[in-house]
């Protein structure tokens, strides 16, 4: 019987011999996974005021070793650590047995040849005194190959950079553990998994096999930044399993969203082989999904689709559902086709990697989701809590889960866009022509943060929320740093007239989205023109009413 998988937030516990890498790999082990990390040799030294080599002269060998098992015990109180250990700490079984209930033991291993050379010069260990330091090393090898023999997980450190054995250590326990979060949507044509967990993206080929996809030729459409930044961990676990990926790229910004760039990609795919069952892969922001599925919808009438987004925005909100397309002179996402993914791989690693600016944009979608179906991913984001809830301990993987799920539940309701899925447009009427106003320079999610103070005010105006949730709505956007305020240079009159463009509008009437409260959201179509100029008015410093 397989034991059972580990906790989502189990240490990762590294050791083998001195000279193999166990500091500077977990240093960007929890700098790549958001963790702490704790270096033990430091840890023993900090609390003894002295160097370890003083404490093997003053109070000798087994002192320290006491030391070192009663910091094992500790840390395996702990959860959620990237721990490096000394060289000799997992000897003891003990002590190993202590860390391994806390979490994955990986044991780094080298040759001799290779310990020698990176311990040359290195004057501040106390086991390796003597004139022989080979033969030292050796001695000291054999007496403990047995205790790591009995580490369950090995990464040979030999010729490899620190990024690489980091990669190697975050995929072996992710493996050792419960996998990543997985939430299915169902669609009219079957289902599909969202995947989410750090460091997951180098994992994108198996979970394509996984999914039933075939190996052979395949593309990921992404931009230039996103490629130099991702692509190669990306392309590294395509080839690993036998998939053969080209990389086309095309230029970022909302204004390559066209039919033009959709052209060039089909000229690559033909380029690159690809067949009906090939698959197309979007690795980027919403952009880049919408205009990556939009060419796998058309291309030989449809080849398979995966979203690896690599935005917040596009974890949140682009990459679910199947919708794709490209906008046209005359407006925004006018020419478009719905294409399910075959799965969704979401890595907020890559988010390390994003501006703060666009991780700000990305927070916009996610109060919107907050509003539309999640009172307590909203109140956490407040930074208070539900009465007589239980506090919330997000962080980043939980909340872009929680914005998720908000999402599939719409559109698992209405696939196609008939009816219930509109609410997911909460401040897109009045974000999309401010967006338009802007000749797509005003980003996405600041267009859309703006529209929901919009959509706010709306209803209070028209006495279908109350006032103090307007207050509520606009100092939690400006909280985040997001805009509330509509600028300077349009006049109400301009936004309403780029909003006649807007696709929502049903038989000639504009559609609005607005909140009666927090988690209850409903669509409006007899909305008073002079209702919208007057919040407009508001918001641009240019209020209308009499």
């Amino acid at each position: 019987m397989s034991p059972p998988p580990l906790p989502a937030d189990s240490n990762i516990v590294l050791t083998g011999f001195m000279g193999t890498g166990k500091t500077a790999v977990g240093r960007a082990v929890a700098e790549r996974l958001g963790r702490w990390f704790v270096d033990m040799d430091a840890v023993i030294e900090q609390r003894a005021r002295k160097p370890i080599r003083a404490i093997f002269a003053e109070q000798g060998e087994m002192a320290f070793r006491l030391m070192e098992a009663e910091l094992c015990h500790e840390l395996a109180r702990e959860r959620n650590l990237v721990i490096a250990t000394g060289g000799g700490a997992l000897v003891a079984e003990a002590n190993r047995e202590a860390l391994g209930r806390s979490g994955v033991l990986i044991c780094l291993d080298a040759p001799v040849e290779v310990i020698l050379e990176r311990l040359a010069g290195a004057d501040d260990r106390p086991l390796l005194a003597g004139q022989d330091r080979r033969a030292r090393v050796e001695a000291l090898l054999a007496q403990r190959a047995a205790a790591y023999a009995a580490i369950p997980h090995h990464v040979d450190t030999a010729g490899k950079t620190v990024e690489e054995v980091a990669e190697a250590v975050i995929r072996i326990a992710r493996r050792a553990g419960p996998g990543p979060l997985r939430i299915p949507v169902r669609h009219p044509n079957g289902e599909y998994p969202i995947l989410i967990a750090a460091g997951l993206l180098v994992e994108t080929g198996q979970a394509m096999l996984d999914a039933g996809l075939r190996p052979g030729p395949c593309a990921v459409v992404t931009n230039p930044g996103v490629a130099a930044a991702h692509a190669g961990r990306l392309v590294q676990g395509l080839e690993e399993v036998g998939f053969r990926p080209a990389v086309v790229e095309f230029p970022a910004g909302e204004a390559h969203k066209t039919l033009a760039t959709v052209a060039t990609l089909y000229d690559a795919f033909v380029a690159a082989g690809l067949d009906r069952r090939s698959p197309v892969i979007a690795l980027g922001g919403g952009v880049v999904g919408d205009v990556a599925g939009f060419a796998a919808a058309t291309f030989l009438r449809g080849v398979p689709f995966v979203q690896a987004p690599t935005s917040l925005l596009a974890m949140v909100d682009a990459s679910v559902g199947g919708k794709t397309g490209v906008d046209l002179p005359q407006g925004k996402n006018l020419v478009g086709a719905f294409k399910q993914p075959e799965l969704v791989v979401i890595d907020p690693e890559t988010l390390r990697t994003l501006p703060s600016d666009e991780f700000r944009s990305g927070l916009a979608e996610v109060v919107k989701h907050a509003i539309i179906g999640d009172p307590a991913m909203f109140a956490w984001m407040e930074g208070r809590q539900l009465d007589g809830a239980e506090p919330l301990r997000w962080g980043l993987t939980e909340m872009i889960a929680a914005a998720v799920r908000v999402k599939v539940a719409v559109v698992e309701e209405d696939p196609l866009e008939q009816g219930r899925r509109a609410v997911l447009n909460l401040g897109h009427t009045f974000g999309h022509a401010l967006e338009a106003l802007s000749n797509y320079q005003m980003r996405h999610g600041e267009a859309v943060a703006v529209g929901l103070a919009a959509a706010t005010r709306l209803a209070a105006r028209l006495h279908v929320c109350e006032a103090e949730l307007v207050d509520r709505v606009e100092r939690l956007l400006e909280r985040l740093g997001l805009p509330t305020r509509i600028a300077a240079g349009y006049a109400p009159e301009q936004v309403l007239a780029a909003m006649a463009t807007d696709k929502k509008r049903l038989s000639g009437r504009l559609r609005f989205v607005l909140p009666r409260a927090i988690g209850d959201v409903d669509i409006f179509d007899d909305v008073p023109v002079e209702a919208v100029l007057g919040v407009l008015g508001e918001l641009s410093g240019q209020d209308q009413r009499p």
